[in-house]
């Protein structure tokens, strides 16, 4: 065996990589990690007890903490002990990693899920000092500081560059990774974490995967030592070609050819005859992240340092079943608006909001499907596991909402019975100042009956009669009021009956409207009785703020700051504002595996059909005291409808989108974007808010990470000194900044700054060949808020105004 002339070591990482529903059911899976450990206890103990010597040196690292908590949910005092025993010993390690994430989590969730590995090892005088993650292709910037918080120094990532690349250019490369806070974490940046496999460390699960040979071997292969020797040899080759700079290396192996695979005494088996046999030159020892990172931190050889974000290349499968993740989304919101009205937990017992939160982080995991969702899509397991996914984001909402009921039954909130009150409570949950919407509802027609002659809203405090706007809703009337709250800041109002009956609407002299009911000239005079009202016409919305215009086919081609004159939509984009874009790729013979597979990182193939909406429709909804509604109709490909609706404020810079669509079922792969063009370079900063930080995309991130898309939690925002916008997505979290088209993607440092970027909300894909959802066809309604003005300077600034717009204000019947 030909190595060079340096001797090498090679450490082995075993372990059992977990993907909760990829391969089985999640509560077989669950099942199976539980009996993993137990399975790694004794394996060690046979080894320490003489019983089976050629297991000696055996590691195993539980890379996930979630099975260490599913096993001691389970196990007899005796197990825990003898589980204890073996973290005592060092042949068992703990990662401070508790599940391979998405980005969807948000911070303060992430920070606790990351401590529970930490907190358990404490009271037995352990430190969990490491962490590794597998199959996911990047973090939030925020995890870095999640786990420095936690006590974590070390992190091992084993990217999957399927559909994904590995940061920095390169793999097997140290890093330090600087967090917000300014620690930093030591990153082994590391292969495939079945490297090992593809190497032949494991003669029962031989894989063919990134190492490739003219005869792929996917099991046990005919001559396995042939092919352990030879692949050993090439790897350890390659690496001293590319000038890297150790003697030793790490891989990760895995006990069986899948995911969520058993520990194999085997593996240690095979280190032994290795060494026998060619240990005078490559040396195998199997080792856990502790010992390895260590190790790493004694050697000469400098070790650069990075700060910035590490955007996920496979957070992308939330968009698959784009309405549970805006369930989740609007549940991980209320749990959070229930954690502020609740902050000592007297309304809800700490049990019920770890359960409301642990189905939150079940959906937020980055398994997103059964291995064959998309090959066969009609599959019972691909169903079964589908809905019990799905059905992760259903209980936590059921539980957030079960929770804030309770909340708001403490403060008075008046359930449903004959002759309650016409009273309302409205509550601002954040700590700082807002100014929104409050609902009251009236139930259906025996409630409105009382207010025949009209009503009136009323601050209870003050006696002020409050402007109001009211609307048929599906669960009866909506009145709607503009609540200025301060932090924390309660208020009550009261619905009675108005002193008149408003008056019918009279024909005016002024405004250019025909006896057909369409305005399509503007007027030429104010009315002088009320200047800020909003006018509707058949080609604009207009208030004292703003001034939004479109033209057929095109759609919203102007967005005007009417205070300042200046125009926030970048006319050099490919379409309108809030225009859908919709691409199909084709693939030969109806085969919908292999179409996608060859995808790489486009998301698309090279034959990709691109399709822009094109504006058919306009029609006025509502015009009242406190905003106007107009709704805008769209023909595009793969939809049977899309629509937007746009709710212009009276009094303030703000306009709320509704997009709604149908989206026909279609098994070949598909994207859905909603284009947003407010990107102009005189416009400031473009900044995303991550879990954690919000960062500027192609500015704050370390070298060679994504930079086509980005998971984001509560919105975006365009910052300059003078000001900017902020845009609140709660519904859709992926942003795309990279162009549309196919073609060779760029990552961090490839891409010139001064690049014009564009802007669209990717809200629906189905590209993914494994398992992502097939089918995206269904109903759908996706919002957005834009404000803008001169406080939108900083980022923090807008970070807060989208958190408070998509949390709303709280407003209950009270007492």
């Amino acid at each position: 065996m030909q190595t060079g002339r340096k001797k090498w070591k090679i450490y082995v990482i075993h372990h059992s990589h977990t993907d909760i529903g990829y391969t089985e059911r999640q509560e077989k899976i669950e099942q199976y990690h539980v009996d993993f450990i137990r399975q790694a206890v004794d394996i060690c103990e046979a080894s320490h007890k003489g019983e089976r010597p050629e297991w000696k040196g055996f590691k195993w690292t539980c890379e996930t903490f979630w099975a260490v908590e599913k096993f001691l949910e389970e196990a007899s005092d005796a197990e825990k002990e003898r589980f204890v025993a073996a973290l005592h010993r060092g042949d068992i390690e703990l990662s401070g990693t508790y599940l391979n994430m998405t980005e969807l989590i948000q911070y303060e969730l992430l920070a606790e899920m990351v401590a529970r590995a930490g907190k358990f090892a404490e009271p037995y005088g352990l430190r969990v000092r490491s962490a590794m993650t597998a199959d996911i292709n990047g973090y939030s910037w925020g995890y870095a500081e999640a786990l420095a918080d936690a006590g974590i120094e070390h992190l091992l990532s084993c990217i999957h560059t399927h559909h994904g690349m590995f940061a920095i250019g390169r793999k097997q490369f140290p890093f330090y990774w600087e967090a917000p806070n300014g620690k930093r974490l030591l990153v082994w940046s590391g292969e495939h974490y079945m490297m090992g496999n593809d190497l032949g460390l494991n003669p029962d699960g031989t894989l063919s995967y990134t190492i490739r040979d003219e005869t792929p071997v996917w099991g046990i292969a005919e001559d396995h030592w042939k092919l352990a020797e030879t692949r050993v040899s090439r790897y350890l080759e390659q690496l001293d070609k590319e000038g890297y700079p150790y003697d030793f290396v790490l891989v990760n192996v895995m006990g069986l050819l899948r995911d969520n695979a058993a520990p194999n005494g085997r593996i240690a088996s095979f280190v032994r005859e290795w060494n026998a046999k060619h240990g005078d030159r490559v040396e195998l020892e199997m080792t856990t992240l502790n010992r390895y990172f260590d190790l790493v931190k004694q050697q000469d050889a400098e070790i650069p340092v990075y700060r910035g974000d590490w955007p996920d290349w496979w957070s992308d499968g939330v968009a698959s079943t784009a309405m549970h993740t805006q369930i989740f989304r609007n549940a991980q919101r209320t749990l959070s608006v229930v954690k502020r009205l609740d902050p000592e937990g007297k309304s809800v017992q700490a049990n019920e909001m770890k359960e409301a939160e642990q189905q939150l982080i079940m959906y937020a995991e980055h398994t997103w499907g059964y291995h064959s969702s998309i090959s066969e899509p009609w599959h019972p397991m691909v169903q079964e596991l589908g809905v019990r996914k799905e059905a992760y984001a259903a209980n936590a909402s059921r539980l957030a909402y079960r929770s804030l009921d309770k909340v708001l039954r403490t403060q008075g909130d008046a359930l449903l019975r004959a002759n309650r009150a016409f009273t309302y409570t409205v509550v601002n949950s954040f700590d700082y100042p807002v100014e929104d919407l409050a609902f009251f509802y009236l139930e259906e027609q025996w409630e409105a009956d009382y207010f025949r002659n009209g009503l009136e809203v009323v601050d209870e405090q003050t006696g002020e009669v409050v402007p109001h706007q009211q609307e048929k809703v599906s669960r009866g009337y909506q009145i709607a009021i503009m609540a200025k709250l301060g932090a924390r800041e309660e208020k009550r109002y009261a619905i009675r009956s108005a002193a008149a009956r408003a008056a019918g609407r009279t024909t005016s002299s002024t405004r250019l409207i025909g006896n057909d009911r369409i305005q399509d000239v503007r007027d030429l005079l104010p009315l002088a009785q009320d200047p800020d009202r909003i006018m509707i016409t058949e080609n604009s919305i207009e208030s004292a703020d703003v001034r939004i215009a479109w033209q057929r086919g095109a759609g919203i081609v102007s967005w005007v700051n009417k205070r300042t004159g200046k125009e926030l939509i970048d006319s050099e984009q490919a379409c309108g504002a809030f225009t859908p874009v919709y691409e199909v790729t084709k693939g030969e013979h109806g085969d919908q595996t292999t179409v996608r597979r060859i995808m790489g990182r486009n998301r698309k193939g090279m034959n990709v059909q691109r399709d822009f909406g094109r504006l058919s429709g306009v029609k006025a909804i509502t015009n009242g005291a406190l905003y106007g509604i107009v709704e805008l109709t769209y023909q595009v490909e793969g939809m049977s409808h899309y629509s937007l609706f746009l709710k212009v404020y009276k009094d303030q810079p703000r306009v709320d989108v509704s997009v709604r669509m149908h989206k026909t079922s279609v098994w070949e792969p598909e994207n859905v974007y909603v284009s947003l063009p407010f990107l102009r370079e005189d416009n400031g900063e473009l900044w995303l808010e991550k879990a954690g930080a919000a960062i500027r995309p192609g500015i704050d991130q370390i070298p060679g990470t994504l930079t086509d898309f980005y998971c984001i939690q509560e919105g975006l925002a365009l910052v300059a000194p003078t000001g900017g916008l902020a845009l609140a997505t709660p519904d859709t979290p992926l942003m795309q900044t990279g162009p549309l088209e196919f073609g060779e993607r760029r990552v961090q440092g490839q891409a010139p700054q001064e690049e014009r970027k564009s802007l669209y909300a990717w809200v629906l894909t189905n590209y993914w060949e494994t398992n992502f959802k097939a089918t995206l066809g269904g109903f759908y309604e996706f919002r957005y808020t834009l404000q803008w003005g001169e406080r939108f300077c900083t980022a923090e600034q807008a970070v807060r105004a989208n958190h408070s717009v998509n949390a709303g204000t709280v407003a209950f019947r009270s007492k």
